[in-house]
């Protein structure tokens, strides 16, 4: 215990959790962060070592009574029916049969979707309609033999605090100074923030923008293996995450059949994980988007107003410097194709997550911090309650190449920072300069990307600055482009063109050249030998593969890449399905028909849900049979693997942003392209073959 945990359990007694202790039960469940330690507040209120102890040995005694672990299913059902009655914490869902004329509850590991549910419980919670809501619920077995289920909800509590005291929050939020108040949030959220550099700190506040200020957009777009997803499905029960798929305006904003507002009306923040692998299942979704991002409105066949952000974050398969120097790429690469000028231009901040440290135990603290259901309801109250983009505006004074969206975006940020940070009074100049600068590069990111894609006078003001207390213009750019003039100063299409041509004519015919000699060969009239095919020279690519095409396999991709190759390296977390094994058998037969390759090294991980003994035997099947036309197979597990790439001996890597699993499930078992990969329809990924140093 330091210093500032004497301060923290000083002024909010019962608030404050050890970090360490979620740290410990947190390893082999499922479960969200806020649940813990909604536990952990529970019974491990105290710094009495011998209590803490108690403490724990009575939630991990509730979590193994009480929560439904998805292959326990049958056994919690079975205790309902024996007991009669039983308590569980677990995700409650309800959802409206037309057909019946009914609401029916569900439990997310309990495997029953026909729970009868009172009224009362659906119309006190309305989240439990959209998106369902983690809760104690006591479930009840129905005897009735005439009725058409089998349980019943006799009780239902939300797991989140029952009353929140905002005054009293920034009134003790007074003791502390701005970096203390920035370091009990970072330990709130389990990091240490001694270890993390103030830029850091900074990044990781970013990403809790979009809880505290309404109507935020917010983009972030880097490596795997970073924590993006973990803020917006365990940090708060006010956020949902939705996972790459099939998204519809009637999920996301109303669904006229049931005259009901979609998700932007229950929750605070609406995050799209893997949103490279978002698909919109109706064209009216983008537009509705654009109107809501713009103003939290939109009508479609009402009138809805709602506070919900819209939060994007997915994976940058490319290297930093590879883009911003490059003309064909730009750093919203990953988008859906469906996500025009007109989406980016509403985001008010893209946050660099290349420069976010990968997940590590080194980062994780020990120390006291909020009970994460504290700091998300204080969040939650100011984003609906509290107001600072007047504040901000009266404060701040903005350069003449801010334009209406990258004012806002600007104020927004800055406002989501001092509620953040000073939710009970105003703060100085110097930190109101921080904000600024951070909320002005976060926007001018936006700008750059957009003005590299499309290089007219529309977006080209991506000189962004503030004027500071000293009345000093301040231009702020991004580390990541200093020095880039690819994306500086875009070259126009038609400049490129030209370019192109200029430097055609300048570079040897190397075709011309190859056909003099093959000409030279046959007016020697030397046929002793015979001529070889011309094979044409391997260049570095870039493969977009959309969802649906076809025309791809293993083959195609890599055998080219194999000439004169010995050893090949894999690297994919996910070979832990049966078809993902076989997709491997698959890549190592195309690899056999290289004969040279001699030995393949695989590098994969597993995680909770993963047959471990299964897949172990498979491969070790796969390794025996390459054994036998002499090729060795080498299996690494690395638990933190999160990056999809194969790199091969002669000078070749392939970065694959889903790795080998890039085909669809076929439709029939029975169907063309069940072995013929290159006849099956594929998902969208992005390939990029270069060479390594």
């Amino acid at each position: 215990m330091d210093a500032l945990d004497e301060k923290l359990l000083e002024h909010f007694e019962g608030k404050a959790v050890r970090k360490d202790l979620l740290h410990r039960i947190k390893k082999g469940t499922n479960v969200p962060t806020f649940v813990l330690e909604f536990l952990l507040a529970r019974f491990c209120a105290s710094d009495d070592e011998d209590e803490i102890q108690e403490g724990l040995s009575a939630v991990l005694e509730t979590l193994n009574d009480n929560y439904v672990r998805p292959d326990e299913a049958n056994a919690a059902q079975s205790k309902v029916a024996t007991k009669g009655k039983h308590k569980f914490i677990d995700k409650v869902h309800v959802r409206y049969v037309e057909k019946e004329k009914r609401h029916w509850a569900s439990l997310e590991n309990f495997n029953s979707q026909r729970i009868a549910i009172g009224e009362k419980f659906y119309k006190n919670n309305d989240r439990l309609l959209e998106g369902g809501i983690w809760a104690e619920v006591t479930l009840c077995h129905n005897d009735i033999e005439e009725d058409d289920y089998a349980f019943y909800i006799e009780d239902l509590r939300p797991i989140q605090l029952s009353r929140f005291d905002y005054n009293a929050y920034c009134e003790k939020r007074k003791a502390y100074s701005r970096d203390e108040w920035l370091d009990i949030i970072m330990r709130s959220v389990g990091l240490e923030p001694t270890k993390l550099a103030k830029r850091v700190k900074f990044h990781f506040l970013a990403r809790l923008a979009s809880l505290v200020e309404a109507n935020y957009n917010f983009i972030e777009l880097g490596p795997r293996g970073t924590g993006k997803s973990y803020f917006y499905s365990e940090f708060s029960p006010y956020s949902t995450l939705i996972s790459g798929g099939q998204t519809s305006s009637a999920s996301l904003f109303y669904n006229n059949a049931r005259r009901k507002v979609g998700l932007v009306g229950y929750w605070d923040t609406i995050a799209f994980d893997e949103v490279g692998n978002m698909r919109v299942k109706d064209p009216d979704t983008i537009q509705i988007m654009k109107d809501f991002m713009a103003n939290g409105r939109f009508s479609r066949g009402a009138e809805v107003i709602a506070d919900a952000s819209m939060t994007f974050i997915g994976n940058l398969d490319l290297g930093v410097k590879q883009v911003v120097n490059s003309t064909e790429y730009d750093l919203f690469q990953p988008l859906p194709k469906e996500f025009d000028l007109a989406i980016m231009d509403r985001f008010c901040m893209y946050l660099p997550g290349w420069e976010m440290p990968k997940n590590s135990s080194e980062f994780l603290t020990d120390n006291y911090g909020f009970i994460t259901d504290y700091l998300a309801e204080a969040f939650h109250y100011q984003l609906k309650h509290t107001n600072r983009y007047e504040e901000v505006s009266t404060r701040i004074k903005l350069g003449k190449c801010i334009e209406g969206r990258d004012e806002k975006g600007i104020k927004k940020t800055i406002a989501a920072y001092l509620k953040m940070l000073h939710p009970h009074d105003e703060c100085s100049d110097e930190e109101f300069e921080e904000y600024a600068i951070y909320a002005i590069e976060g926007r001018r990111r936006v700008k750059e990307q957009m003005n590299k894609r499309k290089p007219d006078d529309e977006f080209i003001n991506i000189g962004l600055s503030f004027f500071n207390a000293k009345n000093k213009e301040v231009v702020v750019d991004c580390p990541e482009t200093r020095g880039a003039e690819a994306t500086l100063d875009p070259t126009k299409p038609g400049d490129i063109k030209a370019k192109l041509t200029e430097g055609e004519s300048h570079k040897p015919n190397t075709e011309s050249t190859k056909a003099k000699i093959v000409e030279a060969h046959v007016q020697d009239r030397d046929t002793s030998l015979a001529l070889e095919p011309l094979v044409p020279e391997l260049k570095e690519q870039h493969f977009t593969i959309t969802y649906d095409s076809t025309g791809y396999s293993y083959e195609s991709i890599f055998v080219p890449y194999l000439t004169g190759a010995k050893v090949v390296v894999i690297e994919d977390p996910y070979i832990r399905t049966t078809h993902q094994v076989q997709n491997l058998i698959r890549f190592c037969e195309a690899m056999l028909k290289q004969s040279t390759v001699k030995k393949i090294e695989l590098i994969t991980s597993y995680d909770n849900q993963t047959n471990v003994q299964e897949i172990t035997e498979r491969l070790q099947d796969i390794k025996q049979s390459l054994l036998e036309l002499d090729v060795e197979l080498s299996i690494k597990v690395n638990e933190n693997l999160h990056d999809r790439e194969i790199r091969i001996d002669n000078g070749w890597t392939v970065k694959i942003g889903r790795g080998l699993d890039f085909f669809q499930r076929p439709d029939s078992w029975f169907s063309v392209g069940v072995n013929d990969l290159a006849l099956r329809k594929c998902l969208e990924t992005k390939i990029d073959i270069y060479r390594h140093h």
